[in-house]
């Protein structure tokens, strides 16, 4: 008997904090979690938290979790009218959008300063649907961590083959060497001939089956050329 009244109060608990929380999502907005500021996320997490806490365990009143939840709200409401109407305190609480690829090509500092590499940009691009560097004018994170790209006008005939990252960061990426049939030394003696003389310079270097190659040295602009594939190879 104690047992089904225990089940009971809990079940009737757990109502009333999904009321609650339904009420409390609802003000907050509609935005999707992916859209979400950072300061949002934290705070949805932290709901999801003190939702849980008087669910739980019914010797914590009900009252204290219902309280703690909506002060939450409170300090959401405060963080959003600050964020909206302190444009100085915008870029402290939701950050600002960076630049990761521009006129120049690849912005390695904004990429680092977001904890990001060459490859996480290289996956955002083709999550987009731009597969070359060179196709695109201007790629952005926006502060909630989406992506977006400004193509070149002419980006589709710029993308015929797929391109492989055959240097990373100054490294070589064995497993796309591999893919290539290629040696490491067509490569170096490639990076030779573009006046590359460490490999440790090169911030990237991709390399299609029609032989574009898109190179961009640390600190330097981005260029294109064109390599011969010993044998006419192509992939």
């Amino acid at each position: 008997m104690y047992e089904t009244n225990s089940m009971i109060l809990v079940m009737i608990r757990t109502a009333i904090i999904f009321v609650v929380l339904l009420i409390i999502m609802r003000l907050m907005g509609k935005r999707q979690i992916g859209e979400m500021q950072p300061f949002e996320l934290v705070i949805t997490l932290l709901i999801a938290e003190l939702a849980c806490i008087p669910m739980a365990d019914a010797s914590i009143p009900l009252l204290y979790g219902i309280i703690s939840v909506v002060t939450i709200f409170i300090l959401h409401e405060i963080m959003t009218l600050l964020d909206l109407k302190l444009k100085p305190l915008k870029s402290l609480i939701s950050g600002k959008p960076s630049v990761v690829v521009n006129k120049n090509g690849i912005d390695d500092y904004q990429l680092k300063k977001n904890n990001l590499d060459v490859s996480d940009l290289i996956e955002s691009l083709r999550s987009a649907g731009y597969f070359s560097l060179d196709c695109v004018d201007y790629a952005l994170y926006e502060s909630n961590g989406t992506f977006s790209a400004l193509p070149k006008q002419d980006y589709d005939s710029m993308q015929t083959s797929l391109p492989l990252v055959i240097v990373d960061n100054g490294k070589f990426d064995e497993n796309n060497l591999a893919i290539t049939g290629l040696e490491r030394g067509f490569f170096e003696e490639l990076l030779e001939q573009q006046g590359v003389r460490k490999t440790k310079r090169v911030l990237v270097l991709t390399a299609d089956g029609t032989g574009k190659c898109y190179l961009q040295q640390k600190g330097e602009k981005f260029r294109t050329f064109k390599a011969e594939y010993p044998g006419g190879k192509t992939w």
